[in-house]
């Protein structure tokens, strides 16, 4: 096999797994299907990307891109822009979502599949994808905890905890926003004009989230009366 012809074997094999993953998930798609669908030897898989996980891994970096347009390269350039100083609150959870959102708009993949693609790993984990996380998710979710760290130092006894556990509600509501599902309904019991629209909720979810990240500690908040009973029985 010509060099030529290997690199077109990696190419069908990120585009089948790409196919295959976002319509069934990872775990019910096996390697082997992967190459029948590539048409490639199964040996390509192991060659090109080690292991299954690996070929996820990597169908998904193709899918977010070179560092500049990444989440971590826009907090690069917020960060240059802002000469040392802290970046406000607003500003971070708006550069976060937008960065998500451009993400759909990538001309490599198109943004519903993007979108299904990012339910399936964080959304719907599946057995054998748990501990799964593109690196790039990984690295731009410490370097927005230390900048929000920076951009919320006013507040009393706000503790490392306190950042992620808000970063984790803050991720969770993005990725279910952008993943289309609606479990409990509401967007269609209600009517919702933009419940189909991802720009248009996470633009309502912005002021909730900044609201979020600068509420007192859960330490120091006032426990709510009915959740306090319930504790205590």
């Amino acid at each position: 096999m010509t060099r030529t012809d290997t690199a077109d074997a990696k190419t069908r094999l990120l585009d089948a797994a790409e196919h295959l993953f976002t319509e069934h998930g990872f775990a019910a798609t096996s390697v082997r299907r992967i190459a029948t669908a590539a048409g490639v030897p199964l040996a390509m898989v192991s060659y090109h990307f080690g292991s299954k996980k690996g070929l996820m891994e990597a169908v998904y970096a193709r899918a977010l891109g070179q560092r500049a347009t990444s989440r971590v390269g826009y907090l690069d350039r917020l960060e240059k822009q802002a000469g040392g100083a802290p970046i406000s609150v607003d500003i971070l959870v708006e550069a976060f979502i937008s960065s998500a959102l451009r993400l759909t708009h990538k001309g490599t993949i198109s943004g519903a599949v993007f979108k299904q693609m990012i339910g399936r790993a964080f959304y719907e984990p599946e057995a054998g994808v748990e501990d799964f996380f593109p690196t790039e998710y990984a690295e731009a979710v410490e370097r927005y905890k230390c900048a929000f760290m920076r951009a919320l130092p006013a507040l009393p006894v706000l503790s490392e905890a306190d950042v992620v556990w808000r970063m984790y509600f803050f991720v969770g509501m993005v990725a279910y926003a952008m993943a289309g599902k609606d479990v409990m309904r509401m967007t269609e019991i209600y009517a919702l004009e933009v419940a189909g629209r991802p720009e248009a909720m996470l633009r309502r979810l912005m002021p909730f989230i900044v609201a979020g990240f600068n509420a007192p500690s859960a330490d120091l908040a006032p426990t709510a009366g009915v959740l306090a009973a319930a504790l205590s029985a």
